[in-house]
């Protein structure tokens, strides 16, 4: 018995140690950015530094200061976007997952798995015949092409249609039938509430993933007022190298997180509140 305990105090002492370690891992890189944004181009060229610098408000200045690179309108720019992209994404994936599950039709099935096919599809493969599509639309050179098309998003759908299966009871909804609720009504009341911890995740994901993308943005904008913050990111770093400037871009990294960072905190006290009440039980 004594052994048996002994070996669950190391294997706890093990897990610990690992788990201490990943989060350094994962931290020590954003330490890095910030302390980085904090020094002059001459002083990230001499060596990593564990001490912060004093060129902070220099960077920040220089950066503000860049007529070649709008950092406002692009952090307005990615913040449009990126918010349009998760408010769409979450809200009519979980509106195809409830119709999915609720309800019963011949082509349930084929749905479903046509669905699930358009997920294993590669974005570069449908990007070309989308920026001709974009073009004949007169959407080039426009902000809602880049968040519109988030109203189809398989990945957010299969999600949100595995936490239905898991999390809602089909008598709720017949209850709520027989109480003479619209479907619309329905959805928006009882289900949406229901799956706020998976809206909540996915919609964390996709405002990530939105705010970091860079390959369909710059295939679709090209206004310099319209570019979104990885476009400007990626400007900056392929500038001229008289001109290049690593505390320039080290700060304009760190302003890049921040609204990310920010985002997560807001949503994370929905996933912990649907972790700890849980679903709704039959």
């Amino acid at each position: 018995m004594t052994r048996k305990k002994d070996s669950n105090v190391l294997f706890t002492i093990f897990v610990h140690c690992v788990l201490i370690f990943l989060a350094f891992l994962c931290l020590f890189f954003f330490y890095i950015l910030i302390i980085n944004s904090t020094r002059s181009h001459s002083m990230i060229q001499k060596g990593f530094s564990f001490l912060p610098g004093k060129s902070f408000m220099v960077n920040l200045k220089h950066v503000l200061n860049d007529a070649n690179i709008p950092v406002l309108s692009g952090i307005r720019n990615s913040l449009l976007v990126s918010t349009m992209a998760a408010v769409l994404a979450t809200y009519f994936s979980a509106l195809t997952a409830y119709g999915l599950y609720a309800y019963d039709f011949k082509l349930k099935k084929p749905a479903f798995v046509f669905i699930m096919l358009i997920l294993a599809m590669p974005t570069q493969v449908s990007a070309l015949g989308f920026v001709n599509l974009v073009d004949k639309m007169g959407g080039l050179n426009h902000m809602w092409p880049l968040f519109v098309p988030s109203i189809a998003a398989p990945a957010v759908f299969y999600f949100m249609h595995s936490y239905l299966q898991s999390s809602l009871p089909m008598e709720l909804v017949e209850a709520a039938r027989m109480d003479g609720c619209s479907e619309f009504r329905t959805f928006n009341q009882i289900v949406l509430p229901i799956m706020k911890p998976a809206i909540a995740v996915q919609a964390i994901f996709t405002f990530v993933s939105t705010w970091n993308n860079y390959f369909i943005p710059a295939l679709i904008i090209s206004d310099n007022n319209k570019k979104t913050l990885p476009i400007l990111i990626a400007a900056l770093r392929s500038a001229d190298f008289l001109k290049f400037d690593m505390g320039k871009v080290y700060m304009l990294i760190t302003i890049a997180i921040v609204p990310i960072i920010i985002v997560y905190l807001l949503l994370s006290r929905f996933i912990v509140d649907g972790v700890t009440l849980g679903g709704v039980k039959e």
